[in-house]
């Protein structure tokens, strides 16, 4: 996601995965698995053909880090059980729960307010060559 945010031009510059595999050393079998849930969640666009690949589906500004890590991890919580109440019968009043509960949501809240853009300014920053 981030080699694309970093070549996005809305509509113009699909990128194949064979490319992002070579500059991000990344196995080309590995990014043809991750895809698909980016592509399920909207967050690529695809277009077959000669000038085809992969595209942002929105800009990189609009693409929030907490959208990547649900489409690919699912939901963003630090135990089991924060998740699925029904995980443990202990659960509506048990502290630590309560406590991981809200450690789960400071980290989404976190991976929530950044973007993809905000990303490639980080990277452009400690990288100025790029």
């Amino acid at each position: 996601m981030l080699n694309l945010a970093r070549h996005y031009q809305p509509e113009k510059n699909y990128a194949v995965l064979k490319s992002i595999s070579a500059e991000e050393d990344i196995p080309l079998r590995y990014l043809e698995q991750i895809i698909i849930p980016l592509k399920l969640n909207k967050l690529v666009k695809s277009m077959r053909g000669s000038s085809g690949g992969y595209i942002l589906a929105r800009p990189p500004s609009q693409i929030r880090i907490s959208e990547i890590i649900l489409a690919m991890e699912g939901p963003l919580t630090l135990v089991e059980c924060v998740e699925d109440k029904g995980y443990c019968s202990r659960a509506p009043s048990c502290a630590p729960r309560k406590t991981w509960a809200k450690a789960s949501q400071l980290l989404f809240n976190y991976f929530d307010q950044l973007t993809l853009a905000d990303l490639v300014k980080l990277e452009t920053s400690h990288h100025p060559h790029k």
